[in-house]
């Protein structure tokens, strides 16, 4: 490794929540280099992101321009990576823009229809840049999910609850949606109809994420981000569970994305396709 060049990194959303945590984590990581920093809060524009974020000058200032940043980024030696922890209304467009530029995305922004993200995969195929869009980049999220898989052998009836910060722009979680469909390919259906329901208020039963399964989402301050598998079957619950309690937790889960992406020419969903 140290024959070979750092990973150039632009993060895209650098003044958020995870966007400071990724420009910390970028920037102590041995083998990458930060080189753009992009966010739209008109109160870092200019500002050098080390500073915003709180450790210390990085030598790399907030802009609002990222096809700008992409451009430059472009320009280094090594094939560049982009990570964005953005919104769902932009974030279609910006992985669609680093991809035209040769730059490989690692999407942690949720909300994308599946039309888009089939879209993006057609995109990236075409284009053999690899494309990374990760629901969640948690170790401990993932093997919440492999439980969840081999459980579903054994369980038919199965709801998924799903708790966020009130920050958090779309609903389900992309996690929760994952998880979902990750169990409605066991080829089964679950909760099979025991009665008659009626909603007396419409959404009480949460939304349907196809072949029987619920998702219930939940949105407080205070929380970060928790999610929930419930089975049940006669005379026994089985649940599962994930809690965030720091950021941080995600940043292993990043930095493998930035390294395995560089081998992709197609794009990946899921970080459990990355290890």
């Amino acid at each position: 490794m140290a024959n070979q060049l750092p990973i150039p990194v632009v993060v895209n959303g650098a003044g958020g929540k995870m966007g400071r945590e990724v420009v910390q984590a970028v920037s102590e990581a041995p083998d990458m280099i930060l080189v753009g920093a992009v966010d739209r809060n008109p109160e870092y524009l200019g500002q050098d992101i080390g500073e915003v974020i709180g450790c210390g000058p990085l030598e790399i200032p907030v802009l609002n321009d990222l096809e700008g940043t992409l451009g430059i980024a472009l320009q280094e030696k090594q094939s560049a990576v982009m990570v964005d922890f953005t919104h769902p209304n932009s974030v279609y467009e910006n992985t669609r823009a680093a991809i035209a530029y040769g730059i490989r995305p690692v999407i942690g922004t949720t909300g994308m229809s599946p039309e888009q993200i089939q879209e993006l995969a057609a995109f990236a195929e075409k284009s053999s840049i690899g494309c990374a869009i990760i629901p969640n980049f948690s170790i401990g999220m993932v093997l919440l999910q492999q439980a969840a898989i081999a459980a579903s052998q054994h369980f038919d009836h199965v709801e998924i609850i799903e708790l966020h910060h009130n920050q958090k722009a779309d609903a389900p979680s992309g996690t929760a949606i994952q998880t979902a469909q990750m169990l409605g390919e066991m080829g089964k259906t679950f909760n099979p109809p025991q009665v008659k329901e009626t909603e007396k208020i419409a959404g009480a039963r949460g939304s349907d994420a196809g072949e029987g399964i619920r998702i219930h989402s939940i949105r407080l301050p205070g929380l970060i981000a928790h999610q929930e598998v419930i089975f049940g079957a006669p005379g026994q619950v089985y649940t599962l569970r994930h809690d965030t309690s720091d950021r941080a937790c995600y940043m292993p889960g990043v930095l493998l994305s930035i390294r395995k992406i560089l081998q992709l020419k197609t794009l990946v969903y899921g970080l459990e396709k990355l290890l």
